[in-house]
């Protein structure tokens, strides 16, 4: 794929992938590979390597201690607009935009957004930015199940208004990162592999000053980063990233006001006790197994095959719940009639 600045044949390109593959990205990031799946991965992971799992270094951030890549985004706002969603219900009270923003013309990574205006007086509302966590899930999930202006109807085909949609108080942009994630990518391999905190970081930093030069209008208002799961990490340092570079530059780059996190994922230890605490409490696991977990576990650090495999027994017990909802039906595939449905 390319970026935007191939001008409108491109653009006309990535309107119509994006319109023809909304639905189906959702489903598969939010049914298939779930933050909470994306997590427990991670966290086995880390374990089986006995990794430190505590990121002592998540609020360094990234300096611009040299000059950022700032492209030419003359005609892009224009061209990123948004004139109706597949399936969407009647013609929008807002305008929305959707499209790439390159972070690095050398290697040719590009992160892809989706922006929806606030409903009432754009000019007078805060700009807010939201980020799935996973590591890995995209913040179209965020945007078409969560808190965006529309969402996937029961039939994956048609489009319905949230009436709580976060864009009736606030202009929402939703970010697909690090590059490998939804339809950001970069054309250089190694950036798929050497992804990291920082790196994130920094190319959600670049991706904001390049988008604000698309839409200069928003450079003055109040900015939010908002998100959940692995936000955790992702949040706090892009925050530190602009306050920083901020501070070097002697001047307000981005007007970070401030930030919220849901279900924040800040370290492993904290994280996986908790996780094994609730599914306790809530009747998900017997006393017997949380007991083993509490003997074998230190949860400091280190984590012994004994640790392991009880952890690993916790969650098998607790078997197919959706952890995010766990009194509602887990939503799989229903075209799969081998997969069990459960909830609490």
């Amino acid at each position: 794929m390319c970026t935007s600045h191939g001008r409108s044949p491109l653009v006309s390109k990535i309107r119509d992938v994006f319109a023809i593959q909304l639905f189906c990205l959702v489903l598969a990031e939010m049914l298939l590979a779930d933050e909470g799946g994306r997590l427990r991965e991670l966290s086995r992971s880390r374990m089986e390597m006995q990794h430190d799992l505590l990121d002592n270094g998540m609020l360094m951030s990234w300096r611009t201690d040299h000059t950022i890549y700032v492209g030419v985004q003359d005609g892009l706002k224009k061209a990123d607009k948004i004139s109706e969603l597949p399936g969407q219900p009647g013609k929008a009270v807002f305008d929305q935009y959707a499209g790439y923003v390159t972070v690095d013309e050398t290697s040719g990574k590009a992160l892809f957004y989706y922006f929806a205006e606030a409903v009432e007086d754009p000019s007078t509302k805060p700009l807010v930015l939201w980020l799935n966590g996973g590591p890995g899930c995209s913040s179209l999930g965020g945007a078409m199940l969560e808190i965006g202006p529309f969402f996937v109807n029961r039939d994956n085909r048609t489009l319905s208004r949230n009436k709580y949609a976060w864009n009736n108080v606030a202009n929402m942009l939703f970010l697909e990162s690090p590059a490998g994630v939804g339809f950001s990518y970069s054309n250089r391999t190694s950036d798929y592999n050497n992804t990291g905190d920082r790196s994130t970081a920094a190319d959600a930093y670049i991706f904001l000053i390049n988008w604000l030069e698309r839409f200069p209008e928003y450079k003055g208002h109040s900015f939010f980063i908002t998100g959940q799961s692995y936000g955790g990490h992702y949040i706090p340092q892009l925050a530190n990233t602009i306050l920083s570079n901020n501070k070097i530059m002697n001047t307000t780059m981005i007007n970070l006001k401030g930030v919220a996190i849901g279900n924040a994922y800040l370290d492993d230890d904290t994280n996986t006790r908790a996780t094994v605490d609730y599914y306790w409490t809530h009747a998900m696991i017997s006393k017997g197994t949380h007991t083993t977990v509490q003997e074998n576990c230190g949860f400091n650090g280190t984590y012994t095959g004994l640790c392991r495999t009880a952890i690993e027994a916790a969650n098998n017990e607790k078997g197919l719940v959706d952890e995010s909802n766990i009194y509602a039906s887990f939503c799989w595939d229903a075209s799969d009639p081998q997969q069990q449905h459960a909830s609490v």
